[in-house]
Order: C-alpha cells, then structure tokens, then sequence
C-alpha cells in the first residue's frame, strides 16, 4: 500500500473554487480500481490549507490514476489555485 499526502496553500481569492474541483476529484477517484481511500481535509486553524489524503494499492494504480484525462484536468486547475503544493509518497513501516 502506498499513502499519498499532499498538502496545498491555496490563494485565498481560489479557495472556493479550489475546494469545487477537489470535491469531484476525491468522488471521481474513489471508484478507480486500487483507490483504498481518496481524501481531502481543510486545515481548522488555517482555512488556505487543503491535505489530500490518499491510499493506493500499489505504484501501477497511481499511474493509472495520475494518466487519466480527468485527473489532469483537475491538478492543473487545482496548481493554478495554489501558492504552493507539497505532495509525498509514504510506504508502510510494518
């Protein structure tokens, strides 16, 4: 299993829209094969910054993921609605 965190501060003149497109990219891509789980988290004490959290089963079901049209779409409007975006890929220890 793979986890993904990717953490974004969003411009605040973006936010709303940034939240519209995060919304459908986590429902579209919880129904893709290997999506364990497909996340996002608005931050309580700072509202600019969105955690996506995402659990995959392996290294080929996030390629799969990260080639779809729509995925593209959507991170190219997500990166345009942000300053910043960190975004790292975790195996599990145990």
């Amino acid at each position: 299993m793979i986890l993904i965190i990717a953490k974004a501060l969003v411009k605040d003149e973006s936010l709303e829209l940034f939240k519209r497109e995060a919304l459908e990219l986590v429902k579209n891509s919880r129904g893709e094969d290997g999506c364990i789980e497909y996340s996002v988290y608005e931050d309580q004490e700072k509202s600019s910054v969105m955690t996506f959290v995402e659990k995959w089963e392996d290294r080929a079901a996030i390629e799969k993921h990260e080639g779809t049209e729509f995925f593209k779409e959507k991170i190219g409007r997500l990166i345009s609605y942000s300053e910043n975006i960190e975004i790292t890929l975790n195996s599990e220890v145990l």
